[in-house]
């Protein structure tokens, strides 16, 4: 296939540019900063002004592009994160709509923020109604500028993204150093629900909603069984043999974090039932087989 991406040199970008090239695919990364990837010989990178006459027919396009979410949430930190999602979202589809041919999927990110705060309820893609929080409004705002791609015609997927695990990048990497140093533990009362997904079955699960024309609407990116962060914690620490002895105070987050200390403190049960639904098998359903997988 012929894909159009944004976000191929993020976190889950860029370990999806890498499979869809093993798999033979011939991608077009959209990037502000073209001459940085010149050593990428394989990529095709081309600026947002890029005539649209000049690329081949699109059968896909992949939209994860947007201000990263680690960072103090100032008031100037939310309208990055909300602006840079939008602006790129609407540069996507007004290309599409120009396109004389229409792509046949459009896959755009989202997250699981989308449902709100809950230490209660349980969220699945039946869930209609998003949270009235600044991830919830994010979220919302995110996949309706998206919306646009279905009334084209276009089967149009949004990926509601949990925690995303590996060693290196995301917030497990950031998650793991007080455990690595001796004073991991769980965060405030850790009764907060995480809901994780392991990076590989994260990537698999995108290339399955590409391929399988049956997919559409939104897909929570989550492994079958959430973890509270109490739970989350014990794991950890066991799987890194280091003591989960020191709670760490909510207060201190919300004085370092911002509004971001929610992504912490704060968290939501979301099953994956659309992927159940559709046959998908997860790689690393339970956390145990995750870490450990990752931290071998």
């Amino acid at each position: 296939m012929n894909i159009l991406m944004t976000g191929g040199t993020g976190f889950i970008g860029k370990e999806l540019l890498n499979q869809l090239v093993l798999e033979g695919h011939h991608v077009h990364v959209l990037t502000r900063y073209p001459k940085k990837h010149t050593d990428t010989a394989y990529i095709t990178y081309i600026s947002d002004k890029y005539p649209m006459k000049r690329l081949p027919f699109i059968h896909a396009v992949i939209n994860l592009a947007g201000e990263s979410i680690f960072g103090y949430w100032s008031s100037a930190k939310k309208n990055k994160m909300l602006n840079s999602r939008l602006d790129i979202t609407h540069k996507l589809t007004k290309m599409m709509i120009q396109m004389e041919k229409k792509p046949d999927v459009f896959i755009t990110g989202s997250a699981v923020g989308y449902y709100g705060m809950s230490d209660e309820k349980i969220f699945t893609e039946n869930t209609t109604k998003s949270g009235d929080d600044f991830l919830g409004y994010l979220s919302s705002a995110w996949e309706k500028a998206a919306a646009t791609a279905e009334d084209l015609g276009i089967r149009t997927i949004y990926t509601r993204f949990g925690i995303v695990l590996d060693k290196h990048k995301g917030a497990l990497s950031y998650m793991a150093i007080p455990f690595k140093t001796g004073i991991g533990g769980k965060i405030g009362s850790g009764a907060q629900w995480m809901s994780w997904i392991h990076i590989d079955d994260c990537i698999n699960l995108i290339l399955f909603a590409l391929y399988n024309k049956k997919v559409t609407g939104p897909i929570n990116m989550t492994a079958p069984f959430p973890r509270q962060n109490h739970q989350f914690s014990k794991v950890l620490a066991k799987t890194l043999h280091r003591p989960n002895l020191f709670p760490a105070p909510t207060f201190f987050f919300k004085k370092t974090m911002g509004e971001m200390h929610q992504l912490l403190t704060d968290g939501q049960y979301v099953y994956p039932q659309k992927a159940l639904d559709y046959g998908f098998s997860f790689e690393y359903p339970q956390l145990e087989m995750a870490l450990q997988e990752i931290y071998h």
